[in-house]
């Protein structure tokens, strides 16, 4: 595939300045994650602003104090402990309000980092299967998922880009006070830091989302290099070199961009740092001068250069952390994009109420579908009725549409021409939950989930994970009852090998349990895509013969490549190509004698 060049595309100002649109939402989500910590780190930050100037004050006072007391013959102490109490108290004051704002930016970080993910995994709940499958939309997502954690840093930058103005203005009016004219020399310190980071500003982030791909095939390589799923394949053929080579000439390219990047900025960041740093001593030279014609006093000395020390620190902390502020801000906004995109072309108030109960079954009316930006047609020209209760198998070789036209029945796919209509109306006028919540579905490439066993079958109706009852009749149904009885844990056996304490199980066995899940749905309509592909065949004629019996009434379509399987569908629906070739029954299609009969008969004399 194409590689990235070395360098990234650049994040103009304009939009670097307006994700920082974002901040007001950010921190209202925040401050419904926890009102009381977040008000409490906000109260904490304020006393913690004013610290710095009274400290500095404080100090200055005890310099002249202990002067004071040089040139007096009887001394006297009280004040100067009493000054020193004072600054001690303000240094503990100061530590302990710096602990307790790290401890709630934790807190409220962690929070937020939760809710965020949360809200992430119930958003793609609504997100159709097609855009799942576009590798752009993925690129949003996968940005949108990243820097969950840097959402914790962002929330901490501009807390404290707020208290930084506090103490800012604090130190300005202290310094102000005594000598006006060092705060153009302080202007003049801090541009070098200001021109710095408007020159760099966004360029990690470009390079970030110029890498979105890359870095997903980069977390790919990683999980195929070193997975016990793929490991024997890679064992097996040798890939571990391959892999690691690939990987490494991917990661190379990266480095040298991000090099190349940092390099940059430390270059840059070097030279105005000089600049900076010339000018802030040419203040203090100034401030030394005027101490020692004695204008100012050794106290007015230990303030002012403390004062205009810390000020350029915090201006120049503040307008490199404005910079992280935008970064971070662009992840926040592809977080918020991705939050506010709309998958669903109705209103809810809007949809057809679902038929209690299917009376004429499902009609497909000159569908076709293709994938965007692309002119192949995978199906086209779809017409053909699954009839209330009727059982109806798709055949066809590979390629041919059958996974698709259940997708589309599904509703995962939006025709792109054609409709299909449940008992006369069109599927998209139904609530798409309502509606998949009709079928009960075993796919040929199910997710074998790393949980117990009994989450693994109850996530065919999930509300009902504490009715064991139903769990052990789904199992029953699915043969996967001696599953359970084979397993240490039975029905509580964690499984996989992720963890400790998991099991893992054989295809055959990972297939039966996931046909009860089907069975634990009980819903009006079925679909077996492959359902016993990794079942023996006796297990495979007694797994259908139940289902016959366990279906009766209900309607369902079966996708198998066995024709002992499909043989027993009312009709068999043929597809070539992304057309419908045949439709009838198994005689009619065996009388008609083309493609149905042609592949019933090769198959057949590969068991003669």
């Amino acid at each position: 595939m194409a590689r990235p060049t070395l360098e990234p595309q650049k994040v103009n100002l304009r939009e670097s300045f307006a994700s920082l649109g974002t901040i007001p939402r950010f921190f209202r989500e925040i401050r419904q994650v926890n009102p009381l910590l977040f008000y409490g780190n906000l109260l904490a930050r304020i006393i913690s602003a004013f610290l710095p100037l009274a400290l500095l004050y404080v100090g200055k006072l005890i310099v002249d104090e202990v002067l004071f007391q040089i040139d007096l013959e009887h001394k006297d102490f009280q004040e100067l402990w009493i000054l020193v109490g004072l600054e001690f108290t303000l240094a503990i004051s100061s530590d302990l309000l710096r602990r307790s704002i790290t401890y709630t930016d934790a807190l409220l970080g962690d929070q937020y980092a939760i809710q965020s993910s949360v809200a992430i995994i119930r958003k793609t709940s609504e997100i159709r299967l097609a855009n799942l499958e576009d590798a752009e939309f993925y690129d949003k997502m996968e940005r949108a998922r990243r820097q969950t954690t840097g959402r914790v840093a962002l929330m901490s930058n501009v807390l404290s880009q707020g208290e930084d103005v506090i103490v800012i203005i604090s130190l300005l009016a202290g310094v102000v006070a005594f000598e006006p004219w060092l705060i153009l020399l302080l202007i003049l310190s801090v541009i070098p830091t200001i021109l710095n980071e408007i020159k760099f500003s966004g360029t990690g982030y470009s390079l970030a989302r110029s890498w979105t791909q890359e870095r997903r095939e980069l977390d790919y390589l990683r999980y195929a290099g070193a997975s016990d799923i793929t490991a024997k394949e890679v064992k097996l053929f040798g890939l571990s070199g391959y892999i690691a080579d690939r990987f490494q000439k991917l990661s190379e390219v990266y480095y040298q961009a991000s090099k190349k990047l940092a390099g940059q900025r430390a270059r840059w960041g070097s030279f105005f740092n000089i600049l900076g740093t010339g000018t802030y001593y040419g203040a203090y030279v100034y401030i030394v001068y005027r101490t020692a014609l004695g204008i100012l006093s050794l106290g007015d000395l230990t303030f002012l250069s403390g004062s205009f020390n810390r000020l350029r620190g915090r201006l120049q902390g503040f307008f490199t952390r404005f910079t992280s502020i935008t970064e971070r801000a662009l992840y926040l906004q592809d977080y918020f994009d991705f939050l506010d995109l709309k998958f669903q072309r109705n209103r809810k108030e809007n949809y057809h109420p679902m038929p209690t109960e299917i009376k004429h079954g499902f009609e497909f009316n000159q569908v076709g579908f293709q994938y965007p930006n692309t002119d192949k047609w995978v199906v086209r020209n779809m017409s053909f009725q699954l009839k209330a209760g009727e059982k109806l198998a798709f055949v066809g070789e590979n390629g041919a549409g059958k996974t698709t036209l259940i997708k589309l029945l599904l509703g995962f796919y939006e025709p792109t021409e054609g409709e299909i209509k449940l008992d006369g109306t069109p599927i998209q006028e139904y609530d798409p939950e309502a509606y998949q919540a009709y079928f009960g579905v075993i796919f040929q490439d199910f997710v074998r989930f790393e949980l117990t066993l009994k989450e693994n079958i109850a996530v065919g109706s999930i509300e009902e994970i504490e009715n064991e009852l139903r769990i052990l009749d789904a199992a029953d149904r699915s043969l996967a009852k001696q599953v359970i009885a084979d397993l240490p844990e039975g029905i509580n056996q964690q499984l996989g090998k992720r963890f400790k304490s998991g099991k893992d199980l054989s295809g055959g066995q990972w297939q039966k349990v996931a046909m009860a899940r089907a069975y634990m749905k009980d819903a009006p309509v079925m679909i077996l895509d492959e359902p016993t592909s990794a079942l023996d065949a006796r297990a495979e004629s007694e797994a259908f013969d139940r289902f016959i019996k366990l279906s009766d009434g209900k309607t369902a379509v079966i996708i198998s490549h066995r024709f002992s399987t499909v043989r027993i569908a009312d009709r068999i629906l043929v597809l070539k190509d992304g057309k419908v070739l045949e439709l009838g029954s198994h005689d009619e299609l065996m009388a008609n004698d083309e493609l149905y009969a042609e592949l019933f008969r090769l198959q057949a004399a590969g068991y003669q």
